[in-house]
């Protein structure tokens, strides 16, 4: 057979190969999900689809209004050491669906070859020296005549979305950590200013009480009751001082930097936030998840494993060729006699392997199905977080506003208890009372402050917002 007819040969297997292949394994099909018509907890507010964006789909700077914050996260993301390890994942999948993609398509390698060997004199002929020299070039392909080469590629290509997905999924947290850890930040720096303040107003108060003690108009008594007020206040400094430092230490961390100062934006009770947010409807909320979307990535990824193991059952083509030069001499190196070239195709079929192709298929299966069930799962508990923040958030806030009306209260009655003790119409008992439910009364309702926006970044978090750049 001439090398004409040959190529030609050659030529027409690769066709109809690549005409008859086909994919074995099963195609993926989204599962059906049981998604609610709208959010447990929502009031009607939250649920109605307005005309605007929903809650989940504000970009992180229009939820988050303080300067200060905004800048905090906006270093977080460019520094932050978890959002640059999820980053180099992202490579990593992007660099694995290159190699795995790669089986697809022919292999080709090169190569030169030069020898130089000097043989001695002998009796029979005198010294010589022979030069040759070969140059090759060798391909071969692996033909994916049952797709394995394409499912394993429709895997990785899989596994690369849910690591991006699983990247917008580190940016959300990151996002939502660092607004959290600063509002607590302000919550403290909020109670440290009323603890301050307290503690400044009771000492005068002690001054005045010992004062009258001195000149006889009260009693001992009244001055040692004085002195708790005082050192109740004064013990709360240094352990707000050291929640303080240590928070500060906590966003830092959270930057990508080294434990320093925090620089402060609004205060705690100027965080601007609505009395409620628009939830939108549940069934947008499994596009926006990144958990979710990464969890689907990786079913789709474990359905394309299937039939990368079912095509180990269909015997392996390949084609293998090889041309060059060969000649004894580098003068004749590329002249017609010294041509060479060879070509062949290749067939393995397994025979026997002891149940072992059968057993990585059932594997591959399972595996599907964890993936299959961890999807559902994930859908589920994305529910459950929303349904949570909405009524965590509206609870807090009525519990907030409550807790206005309490410190009010207790207010009224500690200013109406001093007057009284003035008025020599009660003891000091009752100051020491009254001044007691009123300072815990204020730090409470900071702490209900603090708690609402708290539930305020977890509902955002929890409807999928965030990554949106």
């Amino acid at each position: 057979m001439t090398q004409r007819a040959t190529m030609k040969l050659a030529a027409a297997l690769v066709a109809a190969a690549l005409v008859a292949g086909c994919t074995v394994g099963p195609n993926y099909h989204k599962p059906a999900t049981d998604v609610p018509v709208t959010y447990r907890n929502a009031t009607p507010d939250e649920s109605a689809a307005g005309s605007g964006p929903t809650f989940g789909e504000l970009k992180w700077w229009d939820v988050f209004k303080d300067d200060q914050l905004q800048q905090l996260i906006r270093t977080a993301l460019k520094s932050n050491y978890d959002v640059r390890i999820a980053a180099t994942r992202v490579l990593q999948a992007q660099a694995q669906l290159g190699i795995t993609r790669a089986d697809q398509y022919p292999q080709v390698s090169g190569g030169a070859q030069i020898n130089s060997t000097r043989y001695p004199k002998t009796p029979l002929s005198p010294p010589y020296q022979i030069n040759a020299g070969q140059l090759t070039l060798s391909a071969s392909w692996e033909l994916d005549f049952w797709g394995k080469y394409r499912r394993a590629t429709e895997a990785a290509r899989a596994n690369l979305l849910a690591s991006e997905w699983n990247q917008r999924g580190v940016l959300n947290t990151v996002i939502s950590n660092v607004a959290t850890a600063y509002f607590n930040l302000r919550n403290l720096d909020y109670q440290l200013e009323i603890s301050k303040q307290t503690l400044a107003s009771r000492q005068d108060s002690l001054k005045l009480t010992q004062a009258l003690e001195q000149g006889g108009s009260v009693s001992l008594v009244d001055v040692r009751q004085s002195e708790q007020l005082v050192y109740t206040a004064s013990e709360e400094i240094p352990a707000l001082e050291k929640q303080i430092a240590q928070t500060e230490d906590l966003i830092s961390i959270l930057l990508g930097e080294n434990p320093t100062d925090v620089a402060r934006g609004l205060k705690l009770t100027e965080q601007p936030h609505p009395p409620s947010v628009p939830a939108g409807l549940p069934s947008t909320l499994l596009d926006r998840r990144p958990d979710i979307q990464a969890a689907e990535q990786q079913l789709i990824a474990a359905n394309a494993e299937i039939g990368v193991a079912k095509a180990a059952y269909f015997p392996d083509i390949s084609l293998t060729g090889e041309g060059g030069f060969q000649s004894d001499a580098l003068v004749r190196l590329f002249g017609g006699p010294a041509g060479l070239w060879s070509f062949g195709p290749q067939l393995a079929q397994p025979i026997f392997t002891a149940g072992k192709i059968r057993s990585n298929v059932r594997l591959t299966e399972a595996q599907e199905q964890q993936a299959l069930l961890t999807y559902q799962q994930t859908i589920q508990s994305a529910f459950q977080d929303v349904s949570d923040a909405l009524i965590g958030y509206r609870k807090n806030r009525e519990f907030r506003e409550q807790q206005e009306l309490l410190t009010e209260a207790t207010r009224g009655a500690d200013e109406l208890s001093k007057t009284r003790y003035r008025g020599g119409v009660a003891s000091y008992l009752e100051v020491l009372t009254s001044e007691t439910n009123y300072f815990g009364a204020q730090l409470t309702l900071a702490q209900a402050r603090s708690d609402e926006l708290t539930a305020y970044v977890l509902l955002y978090n929890a409807l999928g917002g965030g990554w949106q750049q």
